[in-house]
C-alpha cells in the first residue's frame, strides 16, 4: 500500500507528541460520522512494533495530522493510513535510537520545542476552543448586526455589448417601447442573457465602479440614457427594484462569527500571558523588532518596554471556526 504522511506528523509523532497547530484543533474537532463504528478506548493497544505498543490514542493523534488529501476518505481508510504511518515511524524511530540520534543537546532542544508546542495546543483546546459557546457566537452576531450601517441594494438587469454603437442602438429600441429582458436575451454577451440580463440584488462594492455608479443612480423602472463603459464592454442598465439590505442570517455567517470570537478570546489569553511572563530577548535588534511588532496600534514601541501585543503572530492566528 502506498503511504503518505505530512512532515508535521513525522516530526510530532517521532517525539511522542501531537504537533497540530491551533487551526488543526479547530478543524479536526468534527462530530462523529453517522453510522461510524465505535472507536476503541484511548488506552486500547491496537498494534505492537518490536515490543512497543501503539495505543488507540496515538492513532487518533495521527488521524488528526494526516495530509488534507485524506479528509475525503471514509473513516476506516483514514485509520488504516494513520496506522501505516505510525508503524513506519516506530520502525524508523528504533533504528534512529540504535544509531544514537536520540542523544545530544540539539535533539533534546527539539523535543522541548515539540513538548511546549503540544502543551500550547492542549491549553488552547481546553481553555479556549472548548469554552466558546453557541450563546457567545450568537451574541457577537447580534452585536455586529446592531452596529451595521444601513445599506441599500438594487435589483438590476443589464445588456452587455462590444461597442458603444450597439449600446446606443439598444437604448433607442428601449425608448421605442422594446422589452428590456427580451433585448438582453437576444443581444447581451454576458452569461445573464439567459435570464433576461437579471443580475439579482447587489450592494455597493460588489460591481465594478462605473457599472455600480450608474445602477445606484437609477430609480426603479429606469434605464441608463447613455451607454456605460467598463473593462467588460458597454452596458445598458435597468434597475427593477431598490430596498434596504437585510443582514445575513446567523446560519450563513455563524462559522465566520465563531472565528472572530475564537480569535478575540485567544488574543485575550495571550495578552494575559505576556503581561505576566518575564520575557527577556538578548539580541537588542531582535528585541526592538519584537516590541515594534507587538506594540498596540498608535503607540510607539520601546524595545523590551513595549506593552503586550493585541495582535497574534501569524503562526498563532486563532483557528478556523467549526
Amino acid at each position: 500500500m502506498k503511504r503518505y504522511l505530512s512532515l508535521a506528523l513525522l516530526a510530532a509523532l517521532s517525539a511522542g507528541t501531537a504537533l497540530s497547530s491551533p487551526a488543526a484543533f479547530a478543524q479536526t474537532e468534527a462530530p462523529a460520522v453517522e453510522g461510524e463504528a465505535a472507536t476503541p478506548a484511548a488506552d486500547t493497544v491496537i498494534a505492537t512494533v518490536g515490543g512497543q505498543d501503539i495505543y488507540e490514542s496515538e492513532l487518533e493523534y495521527a488521524m488528526s495530522d494526516l495530509d488534507p488529501q485524506f479528509e475525503q476518505l471514509p473513516p476506516e481508510q483514514r485509520r488504516v493510513a494513520a496506522l501505516a504511518a505510525l508503524i513506519d515511524i516506530k520502525l524508523l524511530a528504533r533504528q534512529a535510537e540504535d544509531a544514537g540520534l536520540g542523544e545530544g543537546e540539539e535533539f533534546q532542544r527539539r523535543i522541548d520545542f515539540l513538548r511546549d508546542r503540544a502543551l500550547h495546543n492542549a491549553y488552547f483546546q481546553e481553555e479556549i476552543l472548548n469554552g466558546i459557546t453557541e450563546e457567545q457566537v450568537r451574541a457577537r452576531y447580534d452585536q455586529e448586526v446592531a452596529a451595521m450601517d444601513p445599506a441599500e441594494e438594487v435589483n438590476a438587469r443589464h445588456i452587455l455589448v462590444e461597442s458603444e454603437e450597439e449600446a446606443v442602438a439598444l437604448i433607442e429600441q428601449l425608448d421605442g417601447g422594446a422589452d428590456f429582458a427580451e433585448l438582453a436575451t437576444e443581444n447581451s454577451t454576458d452569461g445573464s442573457a439567459a435570464n433576461g440580463g437579471d443580475l439579482g440584488y447587489f450592494q455597493q462594492g460588489q460591481m465594478v465602479p462605473p457599472f455600480e455608479e450608474a445602477a445606484f443612480a437609477l430609480e426603479p423602472g429606469a434605464y441608463t440614457a447613455e451607454p456605460v463603459q467598463s473593462q467588460f464592454g458597454w452596458h445598458v442598465i435597468k434597475v427593477e427594484d431598490r430596498r434596504d439590505a437585510e443582514p445575513p442570517a446567523f446560519e450563513q455567517v455563524a462559522t465566520q462569527v465563531r472565528q472572530v470570537v475564537l480569535r478575540e478570546r485567544y488574543l485575550e489569553v495571550l495578552e494575559d500571558a505576556r503581561g505576566s511572563g518575564d520575557v527577556e530577548i538578548a539580541d537588542p535588534a531582535l528585541a526592538e523588532a519584537y516590541a515594534a511588532a507587538n506594540a498596540p496600534a498608535g503607540e510607539p514601541a520601546g524595545g523590551e518596554e513595549a506593552p503586550a501585543t493585541d495582535e497574534a503572530p501569524a503562526a498563532e492566528e486563532a483557528p478556523a471556526a467549526q
